[in-house]
Order: structure tokens, then C-alpha cells, then sequence
């Protein structure tokens, strides 16, 4: 995804600073009720390999999901250059990236992405049609391709929209989470239904 799309800088302008205001309240409530529905969710529950992230900037955070599945191997990524690179989620090895967020160390093991059964998008906004805006970098729009697991938008509901300005590069998720339930997204028409 280009940040340089106009239309895109604005709505992340406009959503992001909605995001940090969020007080923590709100944000621990969002974010557990994603997780119960992930962790009852029958495709998360019979996934072998998944890849969450660290939540960073008020994201909705996976962290419940780590002790509700124990039985998962859960990745998270690690930015290396413009790239992603996967490896095991290890609490005890995580360092802190320039950009502030928390992340795995560069030790680890790497994982292969065609391992993947299941990625959990973070994202600044998503549309209806499975659309995803980013912060800008193109970092899951280029890991993306690279794993056949299916993908999931992670949202707050405030932050799930009609219609988001997206491009040919664009990767569009296949369900969407947010407080509120799990959609699947429809590629037939692009349309998707609430769970």
C-alpha cells in the first residue's frame, strides 16, 4: 500500500488519532472481546501455526489469545529492512524496534510463511470488501503473498468502514474481526456476512 494516496493520508490521520485517544478502558474491553471471539472461533481453535502481532499505538490487542490457545504455535513478525520476517513468539525475547514497537529478537528461529495456517492483520482501517489501510509502509502488503494462511483484519468496529480508497497492490483480507463478531468476506461480489 502507497502512503502516498491522498485520500488514505487522511482517513489515517483521522482514525489514528481517534485510536490514541482511546482510553484504556475501552481498549482492554475491545480488545478482549476480539479475543473470545477468536479463541472460539472454530478455524483459529483447529490452526496448527499463527502468526499475531504485538499491539502498538492502542491496536487491539491478541495478548489473551497467546493463554486461551496454548495448544497453537504463535508467530509474530519482525521488520528487517522493507521486509517481514516471522518467528515464535517467545515473551521473554522481545526487544523494542526503533519505531517503538515490540518485537521478536533476530536470534529466534525463523518460520517459514507457507507454514501459516492463520495471520491475524493489525491495521488502521478496514472496508467491508476486505480493503486494509496500514500505517503506510506496505510491510503486510508485501508478506502477504508470500503465505497461502488465511487472512484476518483485526479492528475495532469504529475502524471498520463501507469502502476504503485500495490499489491493484493492495492485500485484501478474507475475514475481518472486531468487537463486535467475525465477518467473512464474499470475493464473488466483494460483499462479506456477519457471523
Amino acid at each position: 500500500m502507497s502512503g502516498g494516496h491522498p485520500e488514505k493520508q487522511r482517513i489515517r490521520q483521522e482514525l489514528c488519532q481517534w485510536r490514541e485517544c482511546l482510553p484504556p478502558d475501552d481498549v482492554t474491553a475491545a480488545s478482549e472481546a476480539i479475543c473470545r471471539h477468536l479463541a472460539a472461533w472454530p478455524v483459529l481453535r483447529t490452526a496448527r501455526v499463527v502468526m499475531a502481532y504485538l499491539a502498538f499505538r492502542n491496536e487491539p490487542s491478541l495478548d489473551m489469545l497467546f493463554a486461551a490457545l496454548p495448544h497453537i504455535q504463535w508467530a509474530v513478525p519482525r521488520v528487517e529492512g522493507p521486509r517481514l520476517v516471522v518467528h515464535p513468539y517467545d515473551p521473554s525475547r522481545l526487544v523494542r524496534h526503533r519505531f517503538g514497537m515490540l518485537e521478536p529478537a533476530a536470534e529466534l528461529p525463523v518460520i517459514d510463511p507457507a507454514l501459516l495456517d492463520v495471520v491475524l492483520v493489525p491495521g488502521v482501517a478496514f472496508d467491508r470488501r476486505g480493503g486494509r489501510l496500514g500505517f503506510g509502509g506496505g510491510f503486510y502488503d508485501r508478506f502477504l503473498p508470500t503465505t497461502p494462511a488465511l487472512r484476518v483484519g483485526v479492528t475495532y468496529d469504529s475502524c471498520l468502514v463501507d469502502e476504503l480508497p485500495c490499489t491493484q497492490s493492495d492485500q485484501r483480507m478474507d475475514w475481518i474481526v472486531t468487537p463486535g463478531g467475525l465477518l467473512q468476506i464474499v470475493a464473488q461480489d466483494l460483499s462479506c456476512t456477519r457471523l
